[in-house]
């Protein structure tokens, strides 16, 4: 059965998802949501998602939310298919779950924030505060200087093998590298830079970019 995923090609939630589905060869539909038009705040999207917010995958009769949560079902449910991304030991598997929380803890609310304050705000006619993107741009570089430490001593981020750990990466820092002007925080260190040169050149990643 084709799973559902409502949501859009741009949003990094959403791109988040079909990263994993590609690598685990899930086949999967696009429900396009329009975020502009309001419509994830719309009364038929909060049945699905009470928080108004991109993605949310059906699967029969089954429904999941929560990017972080998708990808790792669906690690789960097709283990034995696509590339394997949970590890191969407890051990493994317990170094991913860090650095997955890590990524949501650490890493993601800093790059968040100076993507909505250097790409949004100006789509939708509001200033840039700098001194915010300042401040989290200082916190992101403190952050990345771990980054730095664990991946000179291991290629990804969970051990020498590409995992979900790596991948739940893939969307804020192609935003921070692409779009916002701060591949800086990426090339100025040598180890993060060769990581995100690895991960962000998988035929699954570049397939989410042409969608």
């Amino acid at each position: 059965m084709v799973v559902k995923v409502h949501g859009t090609n741009y949003a990094s939630g959403p791109r988040r998802v079909f990263a994993c589905f590609y690598e685990k060869e899930i086949e999967f539909e696009l429900v396009p949501v329009n975020l502009f038009a309001g419509e994830h705040k719309g009364p038929e999207f909060l049945k699905l998602q009470p928080f108004g917010v991109v993605p949310v995958v059906q699967d029969g009769d089954f429904t999941l939310y929560e990017s972080r949560a998708i990808i790792r079902y669906y690690s789960e449910k097709y283990r034995s298919q696509g590339t394997e991304l949970l590890g191969h030991t407890l051990e493994d598997r317990g170094l991913i779950e860090q650095w997955l929380e890590v990524e949501g803890q650490n890493y993601y609310p800093h790059v968040y924030t100076m993507v909505v304050q250097l790409e949004v705000h100006p789509l939708i006619g509001l200033p840039v505060d700098d001194k915010v993107v300042a401040e989290h741009e200082e916190k992101l570089a403190k952050v990345l200087d771990v980054y730095e430490e664990r991946l000179s001593k291991s290629k990804y981020l969970a051990g020498d093998f590409f995992s979900l750990a790596d991948l739940a990466h893939l969307p804020f820092t192609d935003k921070l590298v692409n779009s916002i002007g701060k591949g800086h925080l990426i090339r100025d260190r040598k180890h993060v830079s060769a990581w995100w040169d690895t991960i962000s050149s998988r035929p699954a990643w570049k397939k989410v970019l042409q969608l």
